[in-house]
Parts: structure tokens; C-alpha cells; sequence
């Protein structure tokens, strides 16, 4: 006579199955508060995305680009003529927006001026290979013609000169209100690439 066996295993018991699936609710939990956690110090202390809202850094930056801001390069090495930085806006605007991005110019205790559609940069032309031939540079705000910069400060301006509200109108930024140094376009997928 050959008999079978009932290999199936018996129900799992209600308690069992329900502490497991408490299990994992904590594990997915842990994990989504971690990930968050992370996310969070990334954006507070390493690198922060940005979203360019107005045309002042064209043709670099472009109206809607999003831009990735390394926050620890300055205190790696020194802010350099040319570098694209996020710095707070200056008190006193209405347009709402917090930070802006625009190029190092000039650097603490040299003289900016203008003529000749041209930066000076303590009497010398400054040559200005990022932006394209006969861009002209003039003083738009009433800052006047020759801005010396304090210790500590830089002076910002944007690629796209006519039409750019930067250091020629609000004068030098402080040190302290730079946010980090812009090195990466992310967005649109067409125009990744550095700065």
C-alpha cells in the first residue's frame, strides 16, 4: 500500500506573519528617515542644486538652467577671478529671490573700472575669455566709474553685461554671504556639462 504525504506546510500563525510585517514596516521606516537624513546633509554642508531664474549669466547659464553649488570648495582653497559662485542677494530687493549667481571679477583690495566697454582691474584690461568677442562691459548703476574692493569682499558681475543688476549696482559682496562655487550644469539634459 503506498501512501502520500502532505508536504504542505501548515498556515502561518496570525502573530507570526503580523511581526513580521511589523518588521519590515520599521525596516522601510529606518531606511526612508535615513535616506532623508543624508539627502539633508548633502544639501546642507556638500552641494545644493540651484535654478537660474533671469537671463543675467547668458550665454554660460541660460533662463531655467539648474546648476549644482559645491559648498565646501571655499574652504578648500581661495574664491578665483572667473569663478561662477551662488551668493546671498543683497538687503533691500523685491523681487523675492534669495540667491544669486554671477562671475568673480574682482578680488580683495584691487579697483574695478570701466572703459573703453572693458573691466580694469587695478588700471589693467582684464581679459575675459569666457565671454564672447565685443561684449561691451560698461558701469550701469551709480556706483561710479572706479569701485575699490574691501578686504574680505569680491566683486560680482554676470556674463550677460546689458542686461545684469550685479556688484555695478549693489557694489562688493562679502565673503560671508558666498553660498558655494556653481561647478556642474545639470539641467536641460541637452546643455550637462562643467563650468
Amino acid at each position: 500500500m503506498t501512501g502520500t504525504i502532505d508536504e504542505t506546510l501548515p498556515p502561518t500563525s496570525g502573530p507570526r506573519k503580523s511581526r513580521r510585517g511589523a518588521k519590515q514596516a520599521i525596516e522601510w521606516v529606518l531606511l526612508i528617515v535615513g535616506a532623508i537624513g543624508i539627502a539633508l546633509v548633502i544639501k546642507m554642508f556638500l552641494f545644493q542644486a540651484f535654478y537660474i531664474p533671469s537671463e543675467s549669466m547668458v550665454p554660460t547659464l541660460k533662463k531655467n538652467d539648474r546648476i549644482l553649488v559645491n559648498k565646501l570648495s571655499y574652504r578648500m582653497h581661495d574664491v578665483n577671478r572667473g569663478d561662477i559662485i551662488v551668493f546671498k542677494a543683497p538687503a533691500g530687493r523685491t523681487d523675492g529671490i534669495e540667491d544669486l549667481v554671477k562671475r568673480v571679477i574682482g578680488l580683495p583690495g584691487e579697483t574695478v573700472s570701466f572703459r573703453d566697454n572693458r573691466v580694469y582691474i587695478d588700471g589693467e584690461p582684464l581679459d575675459e575669455g569666457y565671454l564672447p568677442e565685443g561684449t561691451p562691459t560698461v558701469q550701469r548703476c551709480t556706483l561710479g566709474e572706479s569701485i575699490e574692493i574691501p578686504p574680505d569682499s569680491y566683486f560680482m558681475m554676470g556674463d550677460n553685461r546689458t542686461a545684469s543688476e550685479d556688484s555695478r549696482c549693489f557694489g562688493p559682496i562679502p565673503e560671508g554671504d558666498i553660498v558655494g562655487r556653481a561647478f556642474v550644469r545639470i539641467l536641460p539634459v541637452t546643455r550637462i556639462g562643467f563650468l
